[in-house]
This record gives C-alpha cells, structure tokens and sequence, in this order.
C-alpha cells in the first residue's frame, strides 16, 4: 500500500523483527549468460495462460453469487489507518458509494498512520455506537483492547487488509477480512515474469523481512520463481518499507553494478519499491521500458499505474481492487445484520499493464456494481 510508508510504519510497531537482517541483500555470486531458449517450456506454458487470464479487463459478474437483501438504518464508521494511504482511501470511497447504493450512513475516522492515532480513532467509533465497524488497512493486534470492547458490545467487525487471509476470523474476532489471496498474487507475479522473460530471467527481489506478511508473500514469489530452472533469483533485497526512500536509490546502484547485464526483471512486494527505484535507474541512463522489467506483487495504487502507463520503469503490477472491496465490505456487513454467513468471495487476482489499462489510475472491475445491487434489491 503506498503512502505505505504510514501504513507498514504502523505494521512494523506491532510486529518483530526476524528473518534477514534489516537492509540485507543476499545472492551475488557470478552469473552465467543467459540462455537462448526457454528453461521450462512446461513451466513457460502454464504461466502464459494465467498471465493471459489474469490480463483480461472484461470479465463480468465480479462478486458473490447471491445473498440476503438489504437491510435498512445502518450506520458504518469506517476507522483508516491513515487516508493518506492510497489503498485505505480507495477502499473507503468504495465504501462510501456502497452506502449510498444501500441507503445507509457512513462516517470515516481517520487514524493519522499511528498507533495511538489508530486506537483513539477506534474509541471514537466505538463511543459512536455503530452498526458497524471496518478495521482499515491496519493489524487488529494493535487496537485489541478496542476490538475486545466491540466484540463484548456485539458490533460486527469487517477488515480491509487487516489479518493475512480473506474471510471470517477467530484471532481477532472479525466477520470477515476482505483482501486477496497472498499465494494468488504471489504467484501470478512471478508468473508474469516467467512469460515475460520466455523462462530465461535474472531477478532482483524486493522485500521487507520485518513484516512478516511481506516476507512470506516474497518466499512464495521465489518457490514460484524456482519452477522455471532458466529463471535465475540474483538478489533478494531486505528494505524496510519504512526506509525505501532513502535505501533503494543505493541499492538499485549496486545492483546495477553487480549485474550490469544479468539484470532482467525485478518483483516487489510493494509498488512504493520501484517509485524510490526510479532515481538510480534514471541515473545509469536506462530505458524507462526497457530491462529490468518490474511488476509490484500488491498494491495497485494510482502512482504505479502513472509509471506503468508513461512506461517509467514500472512495467506491471496485480492491483487490488480497492472499489470493489469497498462494496464487499457493506455487503459482508449485510450478511452480519441479516445471520448469514459470510459471503466467502475473493476477488481474483489481475495484471495490469500499459496494454490493458488504458489509461486508468486503479483497478475497477466491470460488473460488480450491478451483483451487489441485485443481491440487495437496490
């Protein structure tokens, strides 16, 4: 999530520190010319045809396929981790045009990026006695005190990116948790680069070992990246979100010299890595469409599609679809008021590219609006 720099500053408070050391960069030993024909053609198959699908911009019917019908008078207070963050802000506008779809209230308290800032927010929206709440973009271990007194008042809680995985959540207590699968997006990204490459790459990886979610979704990327034999990982980066302004320029310079024509591709678990990459790629006079080639494993927030689309060393990234989990998260709501379960919809996973974005600045897929109105009767 960009502006991410608040949103994983917060996730970095509540987590610990394990894995690589902070600022690492591991691999480096010399590498051999690269192939001339494809090192997985079974692999190289395979990855074209999920790139292929997960290309597509048409796909309709995006939602669940039924559910119960509105109920009226609510109130849902939105609490943001902080709407500077892209991500945060988007899912909350899709939230709020729901609302008005639904015919409910909608209030969004926003949290500053901090950890006090965040649990006031929470308080606020507790004092308010709302129908609901939604956990934005920010680790409900951090507000458990706020989640617990929720829980005890019956307030039914959905999170945007709040746990791991999408669905209903026992620790903490959450109706559901709208996000993506992590293993789907991970691997779609290095499928991406398997097709892009032709099975033949030599790929940096971008991760944040701190962040325990961000460093698993980067060791599904290389077990993914590991399926093509002609697909080489050359580095793998430690930057802490946190630090990706003032490390990434440095590293990308020492990358560039280590691997002055290996360098092919790069994959990160977050867009903001390349936006701080940037500078330093400029600077050794390379081509903003040319190599290496970089996809953002997450995030899709509007300052990745401008470099996507001016082809400014960015070339792809799996965006989420931050409307359309907006409209999820009232309808999940509408399940709680109504003693239905959750819905268990899971958007899937897209690619966007200068081909297929024609333009845009996020990700909205078509059809959804027109699922949720008919399941309301709206």
């Amino acid at each position: 999530m960009n502006s991410v720099r608040g949103a994983v500053a917060v996730a970095v408070a509540a987590t610990v520190l394990v894995g690589c050391e902070r600022g690492a960069s591991s691999g480096g030993s010399p590498v051999s010319p690269r192939p001339t024909t494809s090192g997985c053609p079974t692999t190289l198959a395979r990855a074209k045809a999920a790139v292929a699908q997960a290309e597509k911009t048409g796909r309709t019917g995006n939602g669940p396929t039924g559910g119960p019908e509105a109920v009226s008078g609510k109130k849902i207070i939105y609490v943001a981790q902080t709407m500077n963050n892209p991500g945060v802000a988007g899912a909350a506008e899709g939230v709020e045009e729901a609302a008005k779809a639904i015919g409910w209230d909608v209030r969004v308290i926003d949290g500053q990026g901090t950890p006090a800032g965040i649990q006031a927010a929470f308080s606020q929206a507790i004092a308010l006695k709302p129908s609901g709440i939604v956990i934005g973009g920010f680790d409900p271990h951090l507000t458990s005190q706020q989640v617990a007194r929720a829980n005890a008042e019956h307030i039914p809680l959905v999170g945007w990116h709040a746990v791991d995985s999408p669905g209903p959540s026992k620790d903490p207590e959450l109706f559901s948790n709208v996000t993506t699968r992590v293993g789907d997006v991970a691997s779609i990204s290095a499928d991406w680069i398997i097709a892009h490459s032709h099975g033949n790459a030599g790929v940096v990886v971008f991760t944040d070992a701190s962040i325990p979610f961000a460093r698993n979704k980067s060791e599904l990327i290389k077990k993914e990246l590991a399926t093509c034999p002609g697909v080489r990982i050359l580095a793998e980066e430690n930057i802490p979100i946190s630090d990706t302004s003032s490390r990434t320029p440095q590293e990308v310079s020492s990358l560039l010299s280590r691997f002055p024509a290996a360098w092919t591709h790069s994959v990160a678990i977050n867009d903001v890595y390349f936006a701080d990459a940037a500078p330093a790629l400029r600077a050794a006079r390379k081509k903003g469409g040319g190599a290496p080639f970089n996809i953002g494993a997450g995030d899709g927030d509007p300052s990745a599609f401008q470099r996507i689309n001016s082809r400014q060393f960015q070339a792809a990234t799996v965006p989420e679809p931050f409307g359309q989990q907006g409209w999820q998260i009232l309808d999940e709501f509408n399940r709680a008021f109504s003693g239905a379960p959750a819905s268990g919809y899971v958007a899937p996973v897209h690619i966007a590219t200068a081909a297929n974005s024609r333009g845009a600045t996020t990700w909205d897929p078509p059809g959804y609006r027109a699922v949720y109105r008919k399941i309301w009767g709206r």
